[in-house]
């Protein structure tokens, strides 16, 4: 195995080579386990913000050279992070890894598809628990990420935050006393803080409710974007809403205010869960049974009709309709089911005929695993 460390950071830093297995290629990330607050309709919290280096361009004009001594000053100051903590931390360089892995990063949410275009001077920095992702040379030269199971602002919060005080006292960030911190993006501008909150909305989708919800969401200053955020789908009932404004507003202010919104949605998911149920309980049970029954016994399987069909099942656990072990499979499954990642748990190369195969026997697996 070929490693190569900084000299001063021997306990905390890894950048991986090719040859090298990714830890995070077959584990299971934080976010992924079930519990967390009202996780019944929230899957996963996220913080993140967005960083520059003072002395360098911003990444969409930077010149390949300046991207890498980006690159390794970041991977340099994660030491930092290491040296006031008992977390493990690694650095994983783009161009080091195969294509499997960088898109596992993606499925898992601890990277975005922008990052792989910029893989060349691009890096991802994870902890162990892969609770925070930190890309290196996205749109930004940081873009700091908290991923935390359920709806918990404030743990996020504070753990990114925590993240970004170790970093600045090691580089140099772009910062305006006028503008906030000054970002390739003018909407990432001020604080430079992203929330989101990935809510499973099978309620309000059934009852025909999300159309004008999301409207409405868009006068409060929130974004509802897919499960893979900006230009995704909303697949398998998933969506995630965010705040659309960080320049003229603390960070207090967009937490509050995020909060506020996706607790109204959590209330309206339950509100729109019951009435479906009170209204039809036998047409409601009669859909999550198929939907079980179809996971549980289908041979060929699209991630697409997979994670619809997981939707379901999850709703008829939280609803008590099936036991509460299935909804814990859900996250796992939604990321597991994917190309790339089931590819990896698999070691071996697919065609799209075979992952469907594969992919439902590995569903078939779980299900009865969980019942």
């Amino acid at each position: 195995m070929r490693q190569r460390f900084a000299t001063p950071c021997v306990n905390w830093m890894v950048i991986r080579m090719p040859e090298v297995p990714a830890p995070f290629a077959t584990s299971v990330s934080e976010w992924m386990r079930s519990g967390g607050p009202s996780d019944d309709v929230v899957v996963s919290t996220r913080v993140r913000l967005a960083r520059n280096l003072v002395e360098y361009p911003f990444t969409p004009v930077a010149s390949p050279e300046a991207g890498k001594e980006v690159r390794d000053a970041v991977a340099q100051a994660t030491c930092e992070i290491g040296r006031v903590s008992s977390e493990g931390y690694a650095v994983y360089f783009l161009d080091e890894m195969d294509a499997v892995d960088q898109w596992i990063l993606v499925e898992k949410h601890l990277a975005s598809p922008h990052l792989l275009d910029q893989r060349a001077c691009a890096a991802v920095v994870l902890d162990d628990a892969e609770t925070v992702s930190i890309m290196v040379n996205e749109e930004d030269h940081l873009r700091i990420q908290c991923l935390f199971p359920g709806f918990d602002m404030d743990a996020a919060w504070e753990r990114a935050d925590s993240v970004d005080d170790h970093l600045s006292r090691v580089l140099d960030y772009a910062f305006d006393g006028r503008y906030g911190y000054l970002t390739a993006c003018p909407s990432n501008l001020g604080t430079g803080l992203r929330g989101s909150v990935m809510l499973h909305l099978p309620g309000l989708v059934l009852s025909g409710q999300m159309e004008q919800i999301m409207s409405g969401l868009h006068k409060v200053g929130a974004v509802v974007r897919g499960v893979y955020g900006e230009g995704s789908a909303a697949e398998g009932n998933l969506f995630q809403v965010s705040n659309r404004v960080s320049l003229g507003v603390t960070e207090a202010d967009i937490l509050y205010n995020l909060s506020a919104v996706a607790t109204e949605l959590i209330n309206r998911e339950r509100s729109a869960r019951e009435a479906l149920f009170n209204a039809d309980q036998y047409a409601l049970e009669d859909r999550v049974y198929r939907s079980y029954g179809i996971l549980a016994n289908a041979r060929k399987m699209s991630s697409e009709e997979a994670l619809g069909l997981l939707s379901m099942v999850r709703l008829g656990s939280d609803l008590g309709i099936l036991t509460p072990k299935v909804r814990a499979t859900f996250a796992e499954l939604m990321v597991r089911m994917r190309r790339a990642s089931l590819q990896r748990i698999l070691e071996e190369t697919l065609d799209a005929e075979h992952r469907d195969i594969r992919r439902a026997s590995m569903i078939r697996e779980r299900i009865q695993q969980a019942s």
